[in-house]
């Protein structure tokens, strides 16, 4: 091996390397200014008289083109304009649906669900799609987003290990095996490729390690966070001022009820404990339906009110209840639907009518439940209520409908709701943008953040987004972080930093036992690709261990096989893009990736190994 001398350039290098790790660990400004000052410090090097820098100063922001750093941006962009049309929160609702409501079964399902979308699309792209999946699910189940997002995103990256076209490293690699076998000795048979799954075994064996470690030990190494309170209406105000028990419950009505053949009026009309705010009977399911909503035995009903009410009426009208939302969870949570308050004001043309003739049920998606006029509440007989400028209705609806509401001048409403409006006109047009960018990734030779920008672009001109809600749906602090440190990675190799370290480490390993060797080779890769891209750390060590396996008498390919893998061990720091990507919305801190990700990299070693050397 050609011995490489210490130079001042490499010097250099790596001394700007240690202060970013230092920054990194002890985080004494943002990860996004430490990239900053990375990139700063790289181009003040030109200013060395007779010296050109640590890199040309006309690549020092070739980052910001990179293909990764585009990929990112626009898949950011197809995810919010898929989010857009309430594709996100559907597919929530379904992991939901099918997970429940506890933090390790919605973990598990997640990870299994990003961990198969990452085997056959980059870990990058998966991991942004469902970004606002865990989002929305974080806040119909009040689980924090810090306890989700890790678990998401390691499983992203694990996920990228079960097929070849998973991840760069392993895309790369039959490239290189290629490349390889041009300069073998003469004596030497030529490797064979890997075909598309001939990685899978190690990749499942990971990717269930992974979730193993998440689900036993999570609870002691995720951030401790509180658990958030997502409602956005104040349960305790409505409780106190109105005497409204906003908990909803799901009862079924079995076929002993007295409810069955019963029209929803005429329940109503009967008494009630709670307000029946949703039915569903077969596969129609009605949100706040009208008075002549049939009630058959097996209906369910979204029952509001207080437990000890909901208990009784269940009792006395045989009906079961459920412990928690099932049918109703999406269309009920707290972030579809909610409790408001409305005033009439003095110019509405509602003054005068009662709450029946305007229809507000039906009209409007809304179920008064109270009215407040003057200093009393009004409870009983609303449908014949005749409405006053200036009487408060107390009302349940979903969002959705509400933002019609807030524009109409028949009403005011004061209650503050979430106002997103699902552009679900748009599903097609985001469907067919989402499609065609992963065609192009899977079946073109597009480069990826060319297909990936053909989505982007396809959301805005299919009017799913417009430009600002595309620049808003960009983190932006992901972006500069990678693009401000691809160039570091740049000047590892072009100084020849990364080859003295990697020369220097390979000589440690003369005469130990092959598995050492490719234990010793797995770690090398797995410190490489924490503080420079994984492509660049496999195009610069699968030569090295080439030539190590061969001076050994190993399969050579196996041995590439072994880096090409280890550089998705990047679990350590937020230098791996999916790691950057979701450090800002879960408020990581660098100690919580060292904290949960040294346990994982050591399994990943261990597990990559054992595999390795059972199967191949």
């Amino acid at each position: 091996m050609v011995e490489i001398v210490l130079t001042n350039e490499i010097i250099a290098v790596l001394g700007i390397l240690s202060l970013a790790i230092f920054l990194f660990v002890f985080e004494v400004v943002r990860v996004d200014v430490v990239a900053l000052i990375v990139l700063v410090l790289l181009g003040l090097s030109s200013m060395v008289p007779g010296y050109n820098g640590l890199i040309p100063t006309d690549q020092l922001f070739s980052g910001f083109s990179s293909n990764a750093v585009m990929s990112i941006i626009a898949v950011m962009i197809i995810g919010a304009g898929l989010d857009k049309t309430g594709v996100m929160g559907l597919m929530a609702g379904q992991i939901l649906k099918r997970a429940g409501k506890t933090e390790s079964r919605i973990m598990v399902t997640l990870s299994v669900c990003v961990a198969y979308i990452s085997s056959f699309m980059q870990n990058i792209g998966a991991a942004a799609l469902f970004l606002p999946v865990v989002s929305r699910i974080s806040r119909r189940t009040a689980i924090p987003l810090g306890r989700l997002l890790m678990p998401m995103g390691f499983c992203a990256i694990l996920g990228g290990t079960m097929s070849m076209v998973g991840s760069s490293p392993l895309i790369l690699l039959n490239d290189l095996i290629e490349s390889a076998n041009l300069h073998l000795p003469d004596n030497a048979i030529p490797m064979e490729q890997f075909g598309l799954f001939s990685v899978t075994p190690v990749g499942l064996a990971l990717v269930f390690t992974g979730i193993m470690y998440f689900l036993f030990f999570a609870k002691h190494l995720l951030p401790q966070v509180a658990k958030q309170t997502l409602t956005t209406e104040n349960l305790q105000y409505y409780r106190d001022v109105y005497g409204i028990d906003g908990r909803i419950f799901e009862v079924t009505v079995t076929p002993e009820s007295d409810l069955v053949g019963l029209m929803l009026g005429q329940v109503e009309s009967n008494g009630r404990s709670g307000w029946i705010l949703g039915i569903k009977t077969g596969v129609t399911t009605q949100i706040i339906p009208a008075q002549d909503s049939l009630i058959q035995a097996g209906s369910m009903l979204a029952i509001m009110g207080a437990r000890s009410e909901i208990e009784r009426y269940t009792e006395e009208h045989k009906l079961e209840i459920s412990p928690y939302l099932n049918e109703f969870a999406d269309a009920l949570n707290p972030t579809t639907a909610g409790i408001a308050e409305i005033v009439i004001p003095p110019d509405s043309d509602l003054i005068k009518r009662t709450i029946s003739e305007s229809d507000i049920r039906r009209r409007y998606g809304m179920r008064v439940l109270t009215v407040y006029r003057v200093d009393k509440v009004i409870d009983e007989e609303l449908s014949s209520l005749a409405l006053q400028a200036g009487d408060t209705l107390v009302v349940h609806s979903r969002w959705q409908d509400m933002i019609n509401v807030s524009k109409d001048k028949k009403f005011a409403v004061v209650t503050d709701f979430p106002k997103e409006e699902f552009r679900t006109h748009k599903l097609r047009n985001a469907s067919i943008a989402f499609i065609l960018a992963i065609g192009l990734v899977l079946f073109s030779s597009l480069p990826l953040s060319l297909a990936l920008m053909v989505g982007a672009v396809g959301m805005v001109v299919g009017r799913v987004l417009d430009m600002e809600e595309a620049y808003d749906a960009v983190s932006w602090q992901t972006v500069f972080l990678l693009a401000c440190l691809i160039p570091l990675g740049m000047a590892m190799e072009q100084s020849g930093a990364a080859q003295y370290l990697a020369a220097h480490a390979l000589e440690v390993m003369d005469g130990l036992p092959v598995w050492m060797i490719q234990l010793l080779l797995a770690i090398i890769a797995t410190v490489f690709t924490l503080v420079m891209s994984n492509v660049g750390a496999t195009v610069l060590l699968v030569p090295l261990g080439i030539q190590m396996a061969l001076g050994v008498g190993a399969d050579p390919a196996i041995f590439a096989l072994t880096i090409a893998l280890a550089t998705s061990n990047s679990f350590l720091i937020p230098t791996h893009q999916v790691n950057a990507l979701i450090m800002g919305p879960a408020g990581y801190k660098v100690r919580d990736f060292m904290r949960v990700g040294a346990g994982m990299t050591v399994l990943f070693l261990f597990v990559m190994l054992l595999m390795l050397n059972l199967f191949y």
